[in-house]
This record gives structure tokens, C-alpha cells and sequence, in this order.
């Protein structure tokens, strides 16, 4: 398969970043250092290109009908400039992706999805659309750049007479910024540390891009790659698609009650419900090394007794903690914060203790 080229590809490069495929894209997993880039976000300011994600418009009297129909949330709380968190299930009781639906005006969304599965989704809410709504894939169209940290708002705000300041969690207003014209500014992101998303025309990429680090340099601005992305998201409990869930994971299993909303019917929603009542046999827990060694994907979960009770579906090394940390599926009865689980690395049995998400103190 071609991989794909990030617009802004030569800056990346020039600025050493170190490109991976990554989603059918050649995306930057690092600039200089892991830990060095993820306490820029966590106590600065840090910027993501994360343009490899996918926009689709959706527009027309029955597009509200249709995202209902195919969601777990419940879209009919959205009103124009207010975003959701929601996901896509499948007919088996998985997920086919996780998104954020954005009400841009009456009978008029985007659903922002996940690079690696744009083309899966694309495919699913075309089968589906039996009711004549109008639908373009305008990923090809559009850059995103996520400025985040505790001193984002202060580097954006010297760009745009918007008052950021005012846009809540999950709101977003389209406004002119950082020389970039009718730019969709979020107050969404996947690090937990506070910031914004900026969708922007690609014509418009670069010079918004260069003028965010140069009204940044004195914050001590830097561009970020996907290797801290992923350790940002884990600290705060936050799922990847392809790791925590997919199309064989629940979203009551994953944690994801809470998106999942039974004031309406959606794609599998009885049995969904059912899982709600009935219980779960697995879900989807945090976890903080008390041994030292770090879980990965795939190792296996144990009790005391040697018994397997789970896997490990993400985990690393926490920078803000110093130690291992990891998300996994453990049988229910293993799921209380507190209790002790064995990460099985190699021969050994690392000790472990659930905790309840974030896995650092907000």
C-alpha cells in the first residue's frame, strides 16, 4: 500500500522528526526524545500534526436521523459549536470505530474518525444511508494540528481575536487563527493536559503552523510525535482504537457506558442494553506497575494463583510517574481499584494494582 505524505511532511523533516508509517501515513513518532516531548505537553506546550485523521460532512434534514441510527450517543443533545465523544457499534456487540460528531449548524455535522479505519467507516455509514443524506469525505481537504499543554490557550490567544477562553470542553467555534481563515478551533484533544484542536485548510497549513511556534518560542513550543501521543492518552486512561477497542470489544466491556446512550435505538443497542443490565464478563481496567518491568500489548494478566484472568492491551512507561502502566480486560471480579494483578513478562510475575483512571492525579 502507498504511504502517504503529511502535507507539511518537509517541516517535519527539517525539524528532525523521525517518520514511521503509521495509518497508511508517514507520520512523525518522535522529533528528539519520547519523555523529553511528553513533559512539553504535560508542563508546556506542544503541537501534533495529527492530519492523518479523517473529516466527513454530513448534511441534510436526515443527517441527525442517521447519526442516531448508527451511534451510541445521543446526538440530539449536540446545538451548533458543541462536539461529542461516541462510536460507531457493530452488529456483533463490537465496535467498527470511536469518533467525535460536531454539529456545525442545523442539519449540518462532521464526524472526525480514525485515520486507520476512514475508509472501513466510510464504507459503513454509506451501507447504511438509506435516508438521502448528503456525505463527503473531506479528509484529503483538511490538516490537523493539536496544540496542547497548560500553556496552549496563552501561545493561541496572541493569534485570533476569539476569545478562547471561553470555549468549554467539547465546544468549538470556526474562526480566523494563526493567519489560517475559517479554521474549526476545538477544545477537544488526547493528552488530558488542556489545548486545542485546529482543523485547517490545507492551503492555509503551513502558515498557521509557523505562526504557532513563533508566538510559542518563548513558551518553549515544540512539535510533537505520535511516541508521546501514545503515552499522554495511556496516563489518562484514554482508549486507541486497535489496542483497547475494536470490532470484537463492547463498549460496556471498554468502559464506555457512558457514550453509550439507550434513549434511542442504534446498531445493536438491545444487546448492548442487555450487557448493561446483565453484566459483563470482562472490562477494560488501569493498571500502575508496583514491579518494575513494563507491560505490553498481549502479555498476559494473572491472579495470585497463576490463573490467567486478562490481557494487556496498551501499556509503557508512565514519565510522569516514573514506572510501568497499562490498560487491559480482566475478568469482573478483578476490576476494583486496589486489587493486585501479575503481568506474566517472559518467566516472571511483575505485580500490579488497578487504578481508577487517570492514571495520574488530574
Amino acid at each position: 500500500m502507498e504511504v502517504k505524505k503529511l502535507i507539511l511532511n518537509d517541516i517535519h523533516v527539517a525539524a528532525g522528526g523521525q517518520m514511521t508509517p503509521f495509518a497508511g501515513y508517514a507520520m512523525p513518532v518522535r522529533y528528539a526524545s519520547d519523555i523529553e516531548e511528553h513533559m512539553t505537553v504535560r508542563q508546556g506546550v506542544g503541537v501534533f500534526d495529527v492530519s492523518h485523521m479523517g473529516e466527513f460532512f454530513l448534511k441534510g434534514p436526515q443527517a441527525l436521523a442517521l447519526i442516531q441510527k448508527l451511534t451510541s450517543n445521543d446526538a440530539s443533545k449536540l446545538y451548533p459549536g458543541r462536539a461529542q465523544y461516541s462510536c460507531l457499534p457493530n452488529e456483533e456487540g463490537g465496535i467498527v470505530d470511536d469518533l467525535i460528531v460536531y454539529m456545525l449548524a442545523e442539519n449540518h455535522y462532521m464526524l472526525v474518525v480514525n485515520a486507520a479505519n476512514e475508509q472501513k467507516d466510510w464504507d459503513w455509514l454509506s451501507r447504511h444511508n438509506d435516508l438521502g443524506v448528503e456525505m463527503e469525505n473531506a479528509s484529503d481537504q483538511y490538516c490537523l494540528f493539536a496544540v496542547q499543554g497548560p500553556k496552549a490557550t496563552g501561545v493561541l490567544q496572541k493569534l485570533t481575536d476569539v476569545d478562547l477562553g471561553s470555549i468549554k470542553y467539547y465546544h468549538f467555534t470556526v474562526g480566523a487563527i494563526a493567519g489560517g481563515h475559517e479554521v474549526i478551533i476545538s477544545a477537544t484533544g488526547y493528552t488530558g493536559a488542556g489545548g486545542f484542536e485546529l482543523y485547517v485548510k490545507n492551503a492555509d497549513a503551513a502558515t498557521v503552523w509557523q505562526n504557532i511556534f513563533a508566538a510559542g518560542q518563548d513558551a518553549g513550543i515544540k512539535p510533537i510525535g505520535l511516541g508521546a501521543r501514545d503515552t499522554l492518552r495511556l496516563e489518562m486512561g484514554f482508549c486507541l482504537y486497535g489496542n483497547d477497542i475494536d470490532d470484537t470489544t463492547s463498549p460496556i466491556e471498554a468502559g464506555l457506558g457512558w457514550i453509550t446512550r439507550f434513549t434511542k435505538e442504534f446498531t445493536n443497542s438491545a444487546a448492548l442494553k442487555r450487557q448493561k443490565e446483565n453484566g459483563v464478563s470482562q472490562k477494560l481496567v488501569g493498571f500502575v506497575m508496583e514491579d518494575r518491568g513494563i507491560p505490553r500489548q498481549g502479555y498476559a494478566l494473572e491472579n495470585g494463583n497463576g490463573e490467567v484472568i486478562g490481557r494487556v492491551t496498551s501499556g509503557s512507561q508512565s514519565p510522569v510517574l516514573g514506572t510501568g502502566i497499562g490498560l487491559g480486560y480482566v475478568k469482573t471480579a478483578y476490576t476494583e481499584p486496589g486489587t493486585t494483578l501479575y503481568v506474566a513478562v517472559r518467566k516472571r510475575k511483575l505485580k500490579a494494582g488497578v487504578k481508577k483512571l487517570p492514571l495520574i492525579e488530574g
